[in-house]
């Protein structure tokens, strides 16, 4: 009995006579001369071999034989073929997968170099502009130090850098020189800031003193003047000086803006909101406000903390003004729409620094601490008042002593400030 497939025969000598060509009974598989991509030396006939005239596959496929070797895989190929799909079903285009933790882990790195970049460039160039003129070290017959930082924050009418255009829209006039328009001690310590007005029309005695200029020292005379006259005489040192005398609080930091400086921060930030109780007007500062909430640009903020002669309470009534003022100015600076903004910051920043005047010893980071603590005073966290006043002296007027001092007392050892001041 043939078990061979139709036509097929095991005799050597007929039709197949090496056993080759068109299968094989046997277990092995068949030689290399059946895969058309192996070659085999030319052998001397040996028998009638029929011709190759069909293809590999032609004859196989008969229901139920398998030979094993149609699987579709070329032998030699990469991962079983060549230019094949891999084992996962997925085209093969030679290149690996991306390595997305290490492209995250580049990417974070890089972006935390350029913000460290930007932050020291910014600190250098913010650092650049100060102009660090005032040299407390002239100061003599100082007060101990106490708890917490004091910084003397004046507003002066320099009408330095402006035009005769900015002179006439700001109402400054044009008189030579500089004098103090405002005067604030901030007091930043861990019982949350305390902001207290010096009324410019304050009576006070000019101690003895060092020159700043000429490093003579003046004796003690007895004067009793108005406390902007200090300023007028000999500038920010005698300024300093005074206010120690007459107070008994060291002064840590002095800082000082004019008029165009001031300005210009309000306009680079689009305004200041503040809520105005009452209607008034002043011609001389260029002031006219109705009641209620509205935004008020760097002329009319100008315009606004200047005021003077529409207040009954003259001084008094001003110096509310500006601590409200200057209050909502650096809370409103101190946004992340300003703060992240470059195209804010920078002119911000730069408004300010341009005509800002700081001690030798002033650091951005005191600056910076000011700000903040400045801030503080309209979130909540602090207290804002006028030196208290006892009356008045040839229309001076005059500090209440006993209060004065419970409240020099209460910032030397940085504690909550319970003084109040009734006008």
């Amino acid at each position: 009995m043939n078990d061979w497939p139709d036509g097929w025969s095991d005799d050597r000598g007929n039709n197949n006579a090496a056993g080759y060509g068109r299968g094989s009974g046997g277990a092995q598989p068949e030689g290399a001369r059946v895969m058309r991509h192996v070659q085999r030396p030319a052998a001397p006939p040996r028998g009638g071999v029929p011709p190759q005239s069909r293809g590999y596959d032609e004859g196989y496929d008969q229901q139920g034989y398998d030979s094993g070797y149609n699987t579709g895989q070329v032998y030699g190929g990469p991962g079983g073929g060549n230019g094949g799909p891999p084992h996962d079903g997925r085209p093969y285009d030679g290149r690996p997968a991306p390595n997305w933790r290490r492209r995250l882990k580049v990417g974070s790195l890089t972006l935390v170099v350029v913000l460290l970049a930007v932050s020291i460039g910014t600190y250098f160039w913010a650092d650049s502009k100060l102009k660090r003129e005032v040299d407390l070290s002239k100061v003599i017959e100082r007060p101990g130090e106490g708890e917490g930082t004091n910084y003397l924050i004046v507003g002066s009418d320099s009408r330095e850098g402006m035009s005769a255009d900015d002179k006439k829209k700001l109402h400054t006039g044009s008189a030579e020189g500089k004098r103090t328009d405002s005067m604030m001690i901030l007091h930043e310590g861990s019982n949350g800031p305390t902001l207290i007005s010096l009324p410019r029309d304050s009576d006070v005695e000019i101690p003895s003193f060092k020159g700043s200029e000429s490093g003579k020292l003046f004796p003690a005379e007895g004067r009793r003047v108005k406390l902007n006259a200090a300023y007028a005489e000999d500038g920010p040192e005698l300024l300093v000086r005074t206010v120690e005398h007459n107070t008994g609080l060291r002064i840590d930091h002095y800082v000082e803006i004019g008029f165009a400086g001031f300005a210009n921060i309000v306009d680079a930030i689009g305004g200041v909101e503040i809520d105005i109780p009452k209607a008034f007007k002043d011609k001389k500062s260029g002031a006219d406000f109705q009641a209620g909430k509205q935004t008020l640009n760097g002329e009319q903020s100008l315009a606004f903390v200047r005021t003077r002669y529409a207040f009954a309470g003259s001084d008094l009534d001003r110096t509310k003004n500006q601590q409200k003022f200057l209050a909502a100015l650096a809370s409103q600076t101190a946004t992340p729409g300003t703060m992240l903004n470059p195209f804010k910051l920078y002119p911000t920043m730069g408004a300010g620094l341009d005509t800002l005047i700081v001690d030798k010893d002033m650091s951005l980071w005191s600056l910076g601490k000011m700000f903040f603590a400045m801030k503080g005073v309209t979130g909540g966290e602090g207290k804002s008042m006028n030196m208290p006043i006892s009356g008045s002296r040839g229309g001076n007027l005059v500090w209440d002593k006993a209060k004065v001092k419970q409240l020099v007392q209460q910032l030397k050892n940085d504690e909550k400030v319970t003084v109040t001041s009734d006008r």
